[in-house]
C-alpha cells in the first residue's frame, strides 16, 4: 500500500460519528492515515488544496456523509465528481438516511458506494471495516 493509498478524507459533522469513524479507522494508530473535516466546504477546499489544506494529500477514498453544513453532501459530491482532477477518487457515502431516494440521488451523482450508518456499534465498525478492506485493500485505485 502507497502513502497515496493510506489517506482517507472523512467528511463528518456530527462529532460522535466522527469520533467512532476513526476509532474504527484505527486513526489512534496512524493519526495522518485519516484527514477529517467537517463541512462540504472545507472538504472541498481540502481535495483542491486551498488555504489551511494547500500541503493536503490527495486521498485514496473518501468517506462523505450526506448531511452537512454549509455545504451538503449531495453539493460535494455533484463537485467531485464533475471535476476530472478528482471523479477518480471513489467516494463512500457514509449516512444515517436511509430514503431510497437518498441512495438514488447519490449513485445518480456517481457515488461508488453508499453504506447506511449502523447504531449497532459491532455492526457500524464491521462497515467500516469493509469499505477499508475493499477499497484500501481489494480494489486497485488509479495512482491520480
Amino acid at each position: 500500500m502507497s502513502d497515496r493509498q493510506s489517506v482517507i478524507l472523512l467528511v463528518e459533522d456530527n462529532p460522535g460519528d466522527a469520533r467512532l469513524a476513526l476509532e474504527a479507522f484505527g486513526a489512534h494508530d496512524t493519526p495522518d492515515r485519516v484527514r477529517h473535516v467537517v463541512d462540504g466546504v472545507e472538504a472541498l477546499a481540502f481535495l483542491r488544496r486551498e488555504g489551511s489544506h494547500v500541503k493536503a494529500p490527495r486521498p485514496a477514498l473518501i468517506v462523505l456523509d450526506l448531511n452537512l453544513p454549509r455545504l451538503c453532501g449531495r453539493e460535494v459530491l455533484a463537485v467531485i465528481k464533475g471535476d476530472a482532477a478528482l471523479r477518480s477518487i471513489p467516494v463512500v457515502v457514509l449516512t444515517t438516511s436511509q430514503a431510497d431516494e437518498d441512495v438514488l440521488i447519490a449513485y445518480n451523482l456517481h457515488a461508488n458506494c453508499y453504506v447506511p450508518k449502523s447504531s449497532d456499534l459491532d455492526a457500524y465498525f464491521r462497515a467500516i471495516h469493509s469499505i477499508e478492506e475493499f477499497w484500501l485493500r481489494t480494489a486497485r485505485l488509479p495512482l491520480e
